[in-house]
């Protein structure tokens, strides 16, 4: 999980199961909670969030997170200390502290298959400093395929710029 792996997550729904998978989807009230995956094709365990059925726009993805942050979601305090300890954790020059999870995929074109020509990276998590937590998520369009995953691209560029733009908060 720690590295965004996709068969590792896989793993995991498939572990929870549908009826899980879909109640913590629902009660989370994570964008639009369609976890059934490709239309016709049974794979929302293993599909739904892999430029298929399950999308969540980046303020949608905010909320979810406000609401990891200040535990308002309804699991154990083991659950939420389990959660951030799966983050990757990056340390600022400027005292802060950094907590987030990479993906990646592609737009749907009108005929339902991925735009490969158009790799998105998504960063999203939260950043803490003293009694100030910042919530973020960036999702960016690469124009041209890179060799490194878009994810990876989308956070490193992120990290270059969240000190100053933290620092002027």
């Amino acid at each position: 999980m720690k590295n965004s792996v996709v068969w590792y997550s896989q793993q995991v729904t498939q572990a929870l199961g549908e009826e899980k998978f879909a109640g913590y989807v629902t009660a989370f009230g994570y964008g639009n909670a369609d976890v059934s995956g490709d239309a016709g094709k049974d794979n929302g365990l293993t599909r739904s969030w892999l430029s298929s059925s399950l999308r969540i726009s980046p303020l949608e993805q905010i909320d979810s997170l406000i609401k990891v942050v200040r535990r308002k979601l309804d699991v154990s305090a083991h659950a939420y200390e389990m959660t951030e300890a799966i983050l990757t954790e990056y340390k600022l020059p400027n005292g802060w502290t950094v907590y987030g999870k990479t993906g990646a995929g592609f737009p749907v074109k009108a005929d339902g298959t991925p735009d490969r020509q158009r790799p998105l990276g998504w960063y999203v998590g939260w950043a803490n400093k003293g009694d100030r937590t910042i919530v973020f998520a960036r999702l960016k369009e690469n124009s041209q395929p890179k060799k490194m995953s878009p994810s990876l691209g989308t956070r490193d560029d992120f990290l270059k710029e969240l000190p100053s733009t933290l620092d002027a908060l």
